[in-house]
């Protein structure tokens, strides 16, 4: 029987691209529950202790946004929001040259 090894998003992170680009896609999702793991596998990667991130973003339960935001800032990372432009919208701007 062939093992399947457990996927660890941790091994992939190894660079402030991908940490931000691993949070954008994490954003996208509608569960708030990828982003919150996301959270976690960023902290686990600037080494943050498991009993640290259990005690701050409480094991099982769903930590409140400044919680979150606090956690982001320790790991360097600052949230941002961007307008959501549809395909349409952009390519009208486009003609319309963006004033």
């Amino acid at each position: 029987m062939t093992k399947i090894a457990r996927f660890d998003a941790a091994e992939f992170l190894d660079s402030e691209e991908a940490i931000a680009a691993y949070f954008s896609a994490a954003l996208e999702d509608p569960n708030p529950d990828v982003f919150l793991t996301a959270v976690v596998d960023v902290a686990k990667v600037r080494g943050m202790s498991q009993l640290a991130l259990d005690s701050s973003v409480g094991a099982g339960t769903s930590p409140s946004f400044a919680v979150v935001v606090s956690l982001l800032g320790v790991m360097g990372i600052v949230l941002q929001a961007k307008p959501n432009v549809s395909k349409e919208d952009g390519a009208k701007d486009a003609r319309q040259g963006c004033r």
